[in-house]
């Protein structure tokens, strides 16, 4: 099974990230993608840009375990990570998650697992400025909940 993640500076095309995950297997009958995009607005305040920042190397390594960990819950022939960090404006694209299998079903299972754990197991932390300034995100209770019924 293929399997690639990356966590970088610069935005990715999300049609060629498909096509090298397609490439050479034709065993290969849905691939599922989530793509993550920055919001304007959160929390009712308008969010001019965000900062990602991340622990290199710790934040591949949580992001390997969870990518190992759908490998091992379901039959996929590959799976693509790709997370942004630094400055973002609304509209960017962040987080990029592509899973192929044979049939969809596990296809989606498994992508919507993937960005679930992410949201919760990986280590990123965002900084948003608005109006008012500058301010930490915390985390979701919605994003827990989603880590739960897995």
């Amino acid at each position: 099974m293929q399997k690639m993640i990356a966590v970088q500076t610069e935005c990715f095309d999300t049609a060629e990230e498909e096509r090298r995950l397609r490439k050479g297997n034709p065993r290969i009958g849905a691939v599922v993608t989530f793509l993550g995009l920055m919001r304007d607005i959160n929390e009712d305040d308008q969010v001019r840009t965000m900062t990602l920042e991340h622990y290199p190397g710790m934040t591949e390594k949580a992001l390997a375990a969870i990518v190992d960990e759908a490998a091992a819950r379901w039959d996929l022939e590959g799976i693509r990570v790709i997370h942004r960090v630094g400055e973002l404006l609304p509209e960017d694209p962040i987080v990029l998650v592509m899973v192929a299998s044979r049939h969809r079903g596990e296809a989606f299972r498994a992508c919507e697992f993937v960005i679930d754990y992410l949201k919760t197991r990986a280590p990123f932390w965002k900084k948003e400025q608005t109006a008012d300034g500058e301010r930490w995100v915390e985390a979701r209770h919605s994003d827990k909940d989603a880590e739960a019924k897995w």
